[in-house]
């Protein structure tokens, strides 16, 4: 793809609330009566062939609060914290494992947070070790770890690697001294160079490195300094987030309300403007859609041209067709026929699991009818676009007809030029990678009503 040029006053236009889709439904459809014998029932349930397995452990600790922070954390100092956790991670899988058919294996792995590097490099290679003995790992399994800068050593990259880690993801989210100390975040450029020249002397294969626009003081211009001096560190992709502000749901965020230190909206479009027209021009990136850009060698990209690309609770992903099993508090699991949640309260996560119980919280089953729009929504947002043959034999159904009344109403965006429609699908331009989002809302009826308050805007 040549450089895209992006036209502020359609972004604007288009700039609604609505889901991510890193699940269809979306977590905000899920329910407490879904119960932990639900979750057994669908670990266990068989499929031919057998379907690899995505595994996900949630480590919720850092140090620090950063406050633009919208994940579930534990905030401490205590690092002995993390050893107790580890072992509640054993139990839990000891939960998991039996109600497994044999055979299946760990395709990719994920460790998220939190702070996973919050861990001493023994409890890494602990937990790691843990994880191989339970789970038999497939020879190209893709093991990605998010890592933070600033709680690393030599010796936590040994450990990862030992664990089988060959990607991780970085976050920086902004160089800018005035953003950093408004964002309660202090990391130098200095540190972060350290930290990926580590992780490619010891073999990681793909690095990625988070940004965030729509932080306090960020300018056009402050933005564009922090975009050219990551780049020359040269990662293989970028997730480039657009700021959620939901203090109703996060606390911690209001205090940028107090300061009034957010750009205006106009500003914040004119950052995304400038982040896609640069990484998709002389950078060279591929925009992947949404927030994501991966050089085209990238597994992501390569992926994406293959039509293998898939979206789960970790944003993209190159292994699709595989179950998520998800381990720690508030961990989402996902198989073909429903989510669950674990407890997202840290002591009664680890007071079920030590009785042997599957922590689950809240969930959610799949019908059948959500299962055909949830393909079709995950080729829109991987795969840019429907083709109707292609997804209605995969499916069982004309996409076509049953989807006729979504298709019809896309005749606005095909105006503005977000996407191509003929008798044989749908191609979305690329403009319409930036608003994918909004493509894939029009064929999702459990939509809110606009006065909800339950999504972040799409840009």
């Amino acid at each position: 793809m040549s450089g895209l040029h992006v036209d502020l006053g359609l972004i604007q236009k288009y700039n609604v609330a609505g889901p991510r889709y890193t699940s269809y439904p979306p977590a905000t459809q899920f329910h407490e009566g879904f119960t932990s014998g639900d979750a057994r029932a669908e670990i266990a349930a068989t499929a031919n062939p057998p379907r690899g397995i995505s595994l996900y452990f949630h480590l919720p600790f850092c140090e620090t609060l950063c406050w633009f922070c919208g994940c579930t954390t534990v905030i401490t100092l205590d690092h002995n914290r993390g050893q107790t956790y580890v072992g509640s991670l054993e139990q839990e899988m000891n939960a998991v494992v039996p109600h497994l058919q044999p055979g299946r294996k760990a395709v990719q792995l994920h460790w998220g947070g939190g702070t996973p590097t919050f861990l001493r490099p023994a409890e890494i290679r602990q937990l790691g070790a843990a994880i191989r003995s339970r789970f038999p790992y497939d020879p190209d399994i893709e093991a990605s770890v998010e890592i933070d800068p600033r709680r690393l050593t030599e010796d936590h990259v040994a450990a990862l690697r030992e664990a089988g880690f060959n990607r991780a993801s970085l976050g920086v989210q902004d160089f800018d001294p005035e953003v950093q100390q408004a964002i309660h975040r202090i990391q130098s450029r200095e540190l972060t160079e350290q930290a990926i020249t580590w992780l490619r002397a010891a073999g990681f294969r793909s690095i990625n490195v988070d940004l965030i626009y729509g932080l306090p003081h960020q300018t056009p211009t402050s933005f564009m300094r922090t975009l050219d001096s990551v780049l020359g560190l040269g990662p293989d992709r970028f997730a480039v987030f657009n700021y959620a502000h939901v203090p109703w749901m996060k606390p911690s965020q209001k205090i940028f309300d107090k300061r009034a230190v957010l750009p205006s909206p106009e500003t914040k479009l004119e950052v995304l403007k400038l982040i896609t027209e640069r990484l998709t021009g002389e950078a060279g990136y591929v925009y992947i859609g949404m927030d994501h850009f991966a050089r085209p060698t990238d597994e992501l990209a390569v992926a994406q041209a293959n039509r293998s690309l898939q979206r789960n609770f970790q944003g993209y992903s190159t292994r699709g067709g595989s179950d998520i099993l998800a381990f720690g508090m508030s961990a989402i699991s996902q198989t073909e026929g429903a989510y669950w949640q674990n407890l997202k309260d840290l002591p009664a996560y680890a007071e079920a699991v030590a009785r042997g119980q599957l922590p689950v919280h809240r969930g959610l089953k799949v019908s059948a009818e959500d299962q055909v729009r949830r393909e079709v929504i995950m080729e829109i947002m991987c795969n840019l676009g429907l083709d109707f043959a292609r997804l209605g034999r995969r499916l069982g159904v004309r996409i076509e007809e049953k989807f006729a009344a979504e298709i019809d109403g896309l005749s606005d965006m095909e105006a503005d030029g977000l996407l191509r429609r003929s008798s044989q699908g749908i191609e979305i331009t690329d403009l319409g990678r930036l608003l994918v989002r909004n493509i894939a809302m029009r064929f999702d009826p459990r939509l809110p009503t606009s006065g909800e308050r339950r999504f972040s805007r799409t840009i």
